[in-house]
């Protein structure tokens, strides 16, 4: 397959050279074929990319149907390692579920599967593209519950600016960048800078010595070239970096997460179009866990997990040649590779650590896929792929040593596991009139578990978590149709039905309860709870999903409402979740966006609900639901600066984000306003 991949690699330029036309430099892919308006999509535009008060990609998405995240905080409070993405409630751990894709590179933690979002700024991007559903083509092994592509803007769009914001909590944002046209090419660049005290995480009347603001601080900077270097190929070169630190309100509890990464994408658009992209990861990730007392006067480390570094590569071919009038024919190959391990110290006692621990092994896809779109005719097109995945999870280890002699006290070696995986998807797409188009679909994906869940325990508050080294790969089928009603480019109606199932669905199974030691994690606190990650038999949801649009002079309304009936399939140990409802996992969800311009002013306003969840898998931990409006305004008082004032959480909902087993909640953003100053465009 490596081989394969290379010699592929190598040939693409030189089909570059039967290529006739000049080429327009864009630095975008090759454009998506007529068949994937079959499956259920959906697209944020820049304009609403920028405008999310809060300034965070993470909860814009939240604009989108079914999206979700394992807590309901975001990347200013929660925990890093909770930041997964998730579509059509097929949650119930951390770990992303949906491939989340920048420019075709995928932006998962080589280690755990969760996204660093702070990495992601909005006004970096041209817009993002939700695909739900199983993924037959590039990369599609992570896609179990969909795909999310993210776009750069390109020089045109990124027009040179600077932004400056001053907020609750003493918060600051600040950002800068622009974009130019070098020669036959461009190139961008981008850097944001945020910060913050914080707020409580927990109320007012649960606080102890122990608890503080949760503050915060990150930094990202993104640098993007492209140029041309045939008639009909171009060249584009991306690279990005980022730092962000976290206290999650609690002496004891901060995180430092931090990466680079770089990409080549070498796209050709004459007689046969191809696609090449090779990409790197680095990234590295520490934390710091506590036992607090149950009055929270004070806190004890429990947990040092004071480096864990991985590296991801991977890549890409693809072409597209031409076979017969009305055909789309993708072939290609991808692969992805992880390796990680996390070193900890653990085992706090006489006021120091006395174990280390170290854990890690590595994984690799690689699949070739082949896709095609045929338009039968104006009214009807088709489409249909597969895949064939070679997967490997090898060079697993679990060892804890004694930290005053050095001396091993415990070694699991792990066998060394692979196998072949095929998949594949298929639609239709009929329009009987202009503004009507009816689809459906069908697909199977699949999800290798991460090195996170494989190898690495964790804690949060009183509850521990176990890894499990023989987790099975998670497995989905699914179907859905749908209807997409367009009278008119201001008016926009979709409503999709769908079901899905995921075989061997990886959760968090609850098997003790504290006080007590257990294996791995070791000593439990009362109210604490002891998990392992294990497979369960399925997650079975049946689901609603409806987004409209409309414009009308100055006035714009946007709204997406998901209904997911999600019950897990147990037994075994994990005979107790049969019939619960996944973890974090709401049964309804809305957001509504209402906006509104004239001239030099600007305002918009959007509501979003999240239904009651479990906050455990046994469901015995209710989090309430909660609504809160958002909302922004701008006034631009000469064409090259804007004064913005905007409002998160506008009314102090109170958003319970999580609740332990003694009753103690961990709360979502509340109230915070912001003034600010723009200069040059967005």
């Amino acid at each position: 397959m490596k081989r394969l991949l290379l010699l592929l690699a190598v040939a693409a330029p030189a089909v570059a050279e039967e290529a006739p036309e000049t080429i327009v430099v864009t630095g975008r892919s090759l454009p998506a074929p007529a068949g994937a308006a079959a499956y259920g999509t959906s697209v944020i535009d820049r304009d609403r990319l920028t405008e999310e008060p809060s300034g965070r990609l993470e909860n814009v998405l939240r604009d989108v149907a079914g999206f979700q995240q394992f807590r309901r905080s975001d990347s200013r409070a929660a925990n890093p390692t909770s930041q997964g993405a998730t579509l059509r409630a097929l949650g119930g751990n951390a770990s992303s579920r949906a491939l989340v894709l920048l420019d075709g590179v995928p932006q998962l933690d080589p280690f755990a599967g969760w996204v660093a979002w702070p990495s992601l700024a909005p006004e970096r991007l041209s817009s993002a593209r939700v695909t739900r559903g199983g993924g037959a083509g590039a990369f599609g092994a992570g896609a179990v519950a969909g795909t999310i592509e993210l776009f750069s803007a390109d020089a045109d769009e990124l027009k040179p600016f600077a932004s400056l914001a001053y907020g609750s909590r003493e918060s600051v944002s600040a950002g800068a960048g622009g974009g130019a046209r070098l020669g036959d090419g461009f190139a961008t660049a981008t850097a944001r800078f945020d910060r913050g005290d914080g707020y409580f995480l927990v109320p007012e009347g649960q606080r102890g010595a122990v608890d503080v603001p949760a503050k915060y601080q990150s930094w990202s900077v993104a640098l993007r070239g492209v140029t041309a270097v045939g008639d009909a190929t171009e060249l584009q070169a991306s690279a990005q970096a980022f730092d962000d630190d976290r206290r999650r309100g609690q002496v004891g509890a901060d995180s430092n997460s931090r990466g680079a990464d770089a990409s080549l994408r070498l796209i050709g658009r004459g007689a046969l179009p191809f696609e090449a992209l090779a990409y790197v990861q680095a990234r590295r990730f520490a934390s710091g866990f506590t036992s607090v007392v149950a009055s929270r006067a004070s806190a004890t480390p429990s947990l040092d997990q004071y480096n864990t570094p991985a590296t991801g590569l991977g890549g890409k071919i693809e072409l597209r040649p031409a076979v017969g009038e009305g055909h789309q024919l993708q072939i290609g190959a991808d692969i992805r590779t992880s390796d990680g391990r996390t070193r900890e110290r653990f085992r706090f006692q006489t006021g120091r650590f006395t174990r280390l621990r170290e854990a890690g092994g590595e994984t690799l896809t690689a699949g070739l896929y082949i896709e095609d779109s045929w338009t039968l005719s104006d009214t009807v097109t088709l489409t249909g792929g597969t895949r064939l995945d070679r997967w490997e999870i090898s060079n697993g280890f679990l060892d804890e040593f004694d930290s005053d002699t050095g001396a091993q006290t415990l070694s699991e070696p792990v066998a060394d596991r692979s196998g072949w995986r095929p998949t594949a998807r298929a639609g239709a797409l009929f329009r009987p009139t202009g503004a009507i188009e009816l689809r459906t679909a069908a697909y199977a994906g699949f999800r290798l578990p991460t090195l996170n869940e494989l190898y690495r325990p964790f804690r949060v508050g009183a509850d521990a978590t176990a890894a499990n080294p023989g987790l099975a790969l998670e497995k989905l089928r699914g179907i859905e149709a749908g209807i997409d009603y367009r009278p008119l480019n201001t008016v926009g109606l979709s409503l999709t039905a769908y079901w899905n199932e995921l075989e061997d669905a990886i959760s968090n199974v609850s098997l003790g309860q504290g006080p007590g030691t257990f294996p791995q994690v070791g000593f439990v606190a009362a109210g604490g709870t002891f998990r392992q990650r294990q497979n369960v038999d399925a997650i079975r949801v049946r689901g609603f999903e409806a987004t409209g649009n409309l414009a009308y002079g100055d006035w714009r309304l946007t709204g997406s409402y998901a209904f997911a009936d999600a019950r897990v399939r147990a037994s075994g140990t994990a005979a107790a979740l049969d019939g619960q409802r996944p973890a974090q996992t709401p049964k309804h969800q809305f957001s509504g966006t209402v906006g509104w311009t004239r001239g030099v002013l600007a305002a918009e306003a959007t509501g979003r609900y999240a239904g009651r969840q479990a906050e455990d898998d046994l469901g015995l931990r209710r989090l309430p639901d909660a609504f809160t409006v958002d909302a922004g305004a701008s006034v631009r008082l000469t064409p090259a600066l804007a004064v913005e004032v905007r409002a998160e959480n506008l009314f102090d909902e109170q958003v319970v984000a999580g609740i332990s087993g003694t009753g103690l909640l961990d709360l979502g953003t509340p109230r915070t306003l912001w003034v600010g100053l723009r200069f040059g465009g967005r």
